[in-house]
């Protein structure tokens, strides 16, 4: 966006401007004329700024390159910035997951950067015009949302590192859930090895010399292979047999 071809601007304002854009937020003072040159409200998805100058006379009028006249323009330009913060708080009201969280730091980045330039422009214009009181309280309204956006997005930011923490530990109980239940296998597993093996064994179709033994041997040897199986169990836990 270029300035106004009816501003009556001194060169010296004038020949400020590149010809690639407008250039950052700023406030230029000469012969008793204020320019500010700012940036309309940013989006997160749009890396282009859309530059508005407001342009304070040295008789102290004020008039906007969207042809507003009056501080009013300025005060409105201004009160887009708190709207915008205002959305986003309620955003956050609404966020639940961490996903929304980082959405909404996106949004709050240019936001936030945008918000800090507009108050040092303001800043350097309250430096330049003194006794423009108007100024003052402008510059103030974009201090309180800059600070407001600065605590937005600390929560924010606290917010989401939360919910990662938390998804942290969760994951760690499960792995330790998992690891429990394995360790349950194995020891299932070890008491009950020998008694596999032993079926195993005697489940062969060779002469063992058991063949005709009494009901006495069969739960001799079942519970001489669970006993084993105990000591393994020992073994594997303890790493010792005794």
């Amino acid at each position: 966006m270029k300035l106004p071809l009816d501003w009556q601007l001194p060169d010296s304002i004038q020949n400020r401007f590149g010809l690639k854009g407008a250039g950052k937020q700023r406030a230029m003072v000469a012969e008793g004329h204020l320019l500010l040159v700012l940036h309309q409200v940013p989006k997160a998805d749009d890396a282009n700024r859309k530059a508005v100058f407001f342009w304070r006379s040295f008789q102290g009028h004020w008039t906007s390159s969207s042809g507003n006249y009056g501080i009013q323009a300025l005060a409105k330009h201004v009160n887009r910035y708190g709207d915008a913060e205002e959305s986003l708080s309620q955003l956050y009201q609404q966020a639940s997951s961490a996903e929304d969280y980082f959405h909404l730091l996106e949004a709050i980045a240019p936001l936030r950067l945008a918000t800090k330039n507009l108050r040092t422009a303001l800043q350097s214009a309250r430096e330049g015009i003194p006794s423009d009181r108007d100024i003052i309280d402008l510059r103030d309204l974009a201090q309180d949302i800059e600070r407001s956006l600065d605590m937005l997005h600390e929560n924010a930011k606290n917010a989401l590192d939360y919910k990662i923490a938390q998804r942290a530990e969760e994951q760690a109980r499960w792995s330790l859930a998992s690891a429990q239940a394995g360790d349950r296998l194995n020891i299932l597993a070890a008491i009950f090895f020998p008694l596999t093996a032993v079926s195993c064994l005697f489940g062969m179709n060779i002469a063992s010399g058991v063949e005709g033994a009494s009901e006495a041997a069969f739960w001799a040897i079942g519970l001489g292979s669970i006993g084993l199986g105990l000591l393994v169990r020992r073994w594997v836990t303890s790493g010792k047999w005794l």
